[in-house]
């Protein structure tokens, strides 16, 4: 009789737990799991959703097309370069400024503000203020040449584009990054690095061999995250290109890429969701290889 009781008395609680919840479980269902499942069923059909709805089951066709659309590969080569450059860059970048904040110089509080201030920028109003500056007789050029420097057309040249918005992701980015490695800087002991000038290192021995190794479980966080954000670029490469991706498919991406098909193109939104999960797989394949190739765990 107890055990019926308490039976009673835990579904109720269960019961009046989940009623609770119910806003949120209904929320993420609509806007989250529901969105998930429509896109799974859109990637294994053709789907022509203007002029009336009309799905044609293709099975995996769509999948297969994508080692045969060069257009997409051209977009996997460009986001595949970008993230291998300006992922290391932007990590490096962030350790440097964080150890420099760090190392109790004067005026470091202005600094800190000062440096941040690229990630508290509209990504929109970033990247037309760098449009303006890599213009042919923009600033970039103008430093260029009072320093005797050969200039480029940034945004309209297909060899220097794609680097042109490299560059202003790892500076706006890196700040980002640098304020996790300055709070994971703060939290070492200072009797390491004590220890480590009795036995006589220097401060590059000390940030080699005692803040490298301790802030491991901290890289490997920030490498992930820059790894998940730089193969979702999209809206740096529309506004330098106007939605085409060029010149030349210079600054295509992939996520670029699926917004044509998905918005541009008619009957192509089957083939945007299902290169949609081949490049969820791909950011998943790399997260998965850099977390086997990095040791997580923390030496203090």
């Amino acid at each position: 009789m107890a055990t019926r009781k308490y039976s009673k008395r835990a579904l109720g609680e269960a019961a009046q737990g989940y009623l609770f919840m119910s806003p949120t479980i209904f929320t993420l269902g609509l806007f989250l799991v529901a969105p998930i499942l429509f896109a799974v069923f859109l990637a294994f059909h053709k789907v022509k959703l203007l002029g009336g709805m009309d799905f044609q089951y293709l099975g995996l066709d769509n999948f297969t097309r994508f080692f045969t659309d060069q257009r997409a590969l051209i977009a996997l080569k460009n986001t595949g370069f970008y993230v291998l450059i300006v992922v290391p860059v932007q990590t490096f970048l962030a350790l440097l400024l964080a150890a420099t904040l760090n190392a109790g110089l004067k005026g470091q509080r202005f600094f800190r503000i000062i440096y941040f201030l690229p990630t508290l920028t509209s990504s929109a109003v970033l990247t037309l203020i760098f449009m303006w500056m890599y213009n042919q007789n923009g600033l970039v050029n103008q430093i260029l040449s009072m320093f005797g420097l050969p200039t480029y057309n940034w945004v309209g040249d297909p060899k220097v584009a794609l680097i042109a918005i490299m560059i202003m992701n790892i500076w706006s980015t890196a700040p980002y990054f640098m304020v996790i490695y300055l709070a994971a800087l703060q939290d070492i002991s200072d009797q390491i690095y004590e220890a480590a000038e009795i036995d006589g290192a220097n401060a590059i021995q000390k940030f080699w061999y005692i803040t490298v190794p301790i802030l491991k479980p901290v890289t490997s966080f920030v490498v992930i995250m820059g790894i998940i954000g730089t193969f979702q670029l999209f809206d740096q490469s529309y506004i330098f290109s106007g939605g085409s991706g060029g010149p030349n498919n210079s600054t295509l991406t992939v996520v670029l890429l699926i917004y044509q098909y998905a918005f541009k193109n008619l009957g192509t939104m089957g083939y945007a969701a299902a290169l949609a999960f081949i490049l969820a797989a791909i950011i998943l394949i790399a997260t998965l290889l850099q977390r086997k190739f990095s040791k997580e765990e923390s030496l203090y």
